[in-house]
C-alpha cells in the first residue's frame, strides 16, 4: 500500500516548500534518534521530505501516488541493460559506492549511524589486592589520566557568556542529505553532519580551552568501593567516571577489574580458606590445645584430637571469605602437620627410648 507522504509530514497537498520543510524541521527534532526518538518514524519522515521537497519528485507521487515502490523509483521503460554501455547517459558510476547504495537503500546502513556521539568512552582498569582486603568492605583511591570536563566552559564547549546556536548546515537536525547518481537512477540518504558532527548545534565561540570539544586531557581521582568476598576477575563498575563526553555528553563508565593477591599463609577457594599449621610429636599423640592467628590476625585456639594423624584436616565453621552475592562467610579448613625434631637433647632420647621400650 502506498505511503500517504503529506498525512505523514502533517500538511495538505497545496502546502508550499516552505510549509513542508517547517513541518519537516519539527517532526524531525521530535523524533530525532539521538534525541531518544523513534529511528522507525524518523526515517519516515525523512523519506516523505525528500521526494515533497523535490518538484519533481513530488509531481511523479501527485500524479501515480507512488514513489520508490514495486519500480524502486525507476522510470518505466528503464533498460538496465543497455545503461551500462551507453556513453549518453548522464551519470558517473563508481563501483565503491555500490555497497553504500544497496546499504542506504535496502536499510543495511541503519546500524552504522552513531547512537550517541557525544557521549564519553568507557574506561576499563586493573586493581591488585591484597587476600585480607576482601574480607569487609573497603574504598581505594586511583588516579586516571583520561578526557576531563573543560573547566573554563564546563564541558558545553562555549566561551562563557555566549551561546549554542543550531546548526546552520542542518538546521539543527544533526542530518544532511546526500544525492548519489547512479544506473539505478539518483538516491538520497541521510548522513551525520559534518559541521556539527551530528548534534545539531554548535558553539557561537568555541571555548579557548577546549577549542569547542567541551573537555581536555588530565588527572581525575576516583574512589572506588571494593565490597567483601570480591574475587579475582570481577568487575566493579563505577557509573560516570569514564571519560568525559564532548560538549556535555553523558560521560563513560569505570569498569575495575579485580585481582586478588596470593597469601604466603593462606589459600583460598572460592568462600573458603585452607591453611596449614604445625603441632607436635606430643599434641598429635595426646591431643591438647593449639593457637593459631586467622586471616585477619585474630587469635583462636583449635582443639586437636588425642591420636591425630599428619594431614589430619579439621573445619573450622564461618572462619572464611564472606559470601560476595549473599549473607554469610566460608569456612576455614586447617591441616595438621606433625612436626618432627631433627635434633633431640639427651634427655630426650633417653625418654623416647623408654617409650620405645613400652611399644610406642
Amino acid at each position: 500500500m502506498a505511503k500517504d507522504y503529506y498525512q505523514i509530514l502533517g500538511v495538505s497537498k497545496e502546502a508550499s516548500e516552505k510549509e513542508i520543510r517547517q513541518a519537516f524541521y519539527k517532526l524531525a527534532h521530535k523524533y530525532h534518534p539521538d534525541k531518544g526518538g523513534d529511528e522507525k518514524k524518523f526515517k519516515e519522515i525523512n523519506e516523505a521530505y525528500q521526494i515533497l521537497s523535490n518538484k519533481e519528485k513530488k509531481a511523479q507521487y501527485d500524479k501515480f501516488g507512488r514513489i520508490f515502490e514495486e519500480g524502486a523509483g525507476f522510470e518505466p521503460g528503464f533498460d538496465f541493460g543497455s545503461a551500462w554501455g551507453r556513453p549518453d547517459m548522464d551519470f558517473e558510476f563508481d563501483f565503491g559506492d555500490l555497497s553504500d547504495l544497496m546499504e542506504d537503500f535496502f536499510g543495511f546502513g541503519v546500524g552504522k549511524q552513531k547512537k550517541d556521539f557525544k557521549r564519553g568512552k568507557n574506561i576499563e582498569v586493573e586493581m591488585e589486592i591484597p587476600l585480607e582486603d576482601v574480607l569487609k568492605n573497603r574504598e581505594r583511591e586511583i588516579v586516571l589520566e583520561k578526557f576531563i570536563s573543560c573547566f573554563r566552559c564546563q564541558g558545553v564547549g562555549a566561551e562563557p557568556r555566549t551561546s549554542i546556536k543550531e546548526c546552520f548546515s542542518c538546521r539543527g537536525t544533526g542530518w544532511v542529505q546526500q544525492i548519489k547518481r547512479t544506473p539505478f537512477g539518483s538516491f538520497t540518504r541521510s548522513t551525520t553532519c559534518p559541521e556539527c558532527g551530528g548534534e545539531g548545534f554548535k558553539p557561537e565561540k568555541p571555548c579557548n580551552v577546549c577549542k569547542g570539544e567541551g573537555r581536555i586531557t588530565g588527572k581525575e581521582y576516583v574512589k572506588v568501593f571494593i565490597p567483601a568476598g570480591v574475587d579475582t576477575n570481577q568487575v566493579i563498575k563505577v557509573e560516570g567516571k569514564g571519560e568525559a563526553g564532548r560538549r556535555a555528553g553523558k560521560p563513560g563508565d569505570l569498569y575495575v577489574r579485580i585481582f586478588v593477591k596470593p597469601h604466603s599463609v593462606f589459600q583460598r577457594k572460592g568462600d573458603d580458606l585452607y591453611v596449614k599449621i604445625p603441632i607436635s610429636l606430643t599434641q598429635a599423640v595426646l591431643g591438647g590445645e593449639a593457637e593459631m592467628s586467622t586471616l585477619d590476625g585474630t587469635k583462636i585456639l583449635i582443639n586437636i584430637p588425642a591420636g591425630t594423624e599428619s594431614g589430619k584436616i579439621l573445619k573450622i565453621s564461618g572462619k572464611g571469605v564472606p559470601r560476595f552475592s549473599s549473607y554469610g562467610r566460608g569456612n576455614m579448613y586447617v591441616e595438621l602437620v606433625v612436626k618432627i625434631p631433627k635434633k633431640l637433647t639427651k634427655k630426650q632420647k633417653e625418654l623416647l627410648e623408654k617409650l620405645k621400650e613400652e611399644g610406642i
